[in-house]
C-alpha cells in the first residue's frame, strides 16, 4: 500500500514502451503510469491486497482532479500493448475502481452476460467486435497473425474477468457494444 514515486508526474517516464490508444503512439510521453507490485503472471499472479487498492484509488483520484483527466482514459498496459503487456491483468479490480469514479467498466447485467458466455458469432459478429475495439480506442495494429487473439485476450481481462480464452464470443460483442458507445 505504500506510494513511492519514482519520476515525478511533470515527467516523461519509461512505463508504457511501444504502445497506442486511440491516435496516440508511444503513450510514455502522454500518459502517467502508476506501477503496482505483484508477481505477474509467469511468478503466481496474485489477488491485489486491499491496501495497494486503497492507496491506487487514493492516488488517482488526486492525478485525476490535478491533471483534469478523464475517466475514459483510465487505461491498463494490456490495453495499450496487448501483445507485450498482460497487467495488470484479471485479477485487477476495474469494475470496483470504476464504482469509484476510477475507469470505466460496462453496465451489461450478470445475467445477459452468462447466456451469451461461449455462444458462437459469425463472421460479421466479429467484424463488429473488432470494429467496436477500435471505437473504445484499441489500435488497429493487425500486421502481426496473431494480433486479434491478444487483442481479444486483453480485452477479456479488462472487461470479461471470469474467463479470458482469446475468443470472441457474443458476451464479448455485447460488452464491446455497450462501451463503444460509452467511450464514444
Amino acid at each position: 500500500g505504500d506510494i513511492i514515486t519514482m519520476v515525478p508526474d511533470s515527467y516523461i517516464a519509461w512505463h508504457a514502451g511501444k504502445s497506442s490508444w486511440r491516435n496516440y503512439k508511444s503513450l510514455n510521453k502522454n500518459s502517467i503510469g502508476i506501477e503496482i507490485t505483484n508477481p505477474g503472471h509467469k511468478l503466481n499472479y496474485k489477488k491485489f491486497s486491499k491496501r495497494q487498492i486503497t492507496s491506487l484509488l487514493r492516488l488517482s483520484k488526486f492525478l485525476i482532479k490535478k491533471h483534469k483527466i478523464d475517466i475514459k482514459n483510465i487505461l491498463g498496459h494490456s490495453d495499450i500493448a496487448p501483445e507485450r503487456k498482460k497487467d495488470p491483468g484479471e485479477q485487477f479490480p476495474w469494475k470496483y475502481l470504476s464504482q469509484n469514479q476510477v475507469g470505466l467498466w460496462h453496465k451489461v447485467k450478470k445475467k445477459d452476460l452468462l447466456t451469451n458466455r461461449k455462444t458462437k458469432t459469425t463472421k460479421i459478429d466479429k467484424r463488429l467486435f473488432f470494429n467496436n475495439l477500435f471505437k473504445i480506442g484499441y489500435s488497429k495494429n493487425t500486421s502481426k497473425k496473431n494480433y486479434l487473439n491478444c487483442l481479444t485476450k486483453a480485452f477479456q481481462r479488462r472487461f470479461r474477468q471470469e474467463l479470458i480464452d482469446g475468443r470472441m464470443d457474443k458476451e464479448c460483442l455485447i460488452i464491446a457494444k455497450k462501451l463503444s458507445k460509452t467511450y464514444n
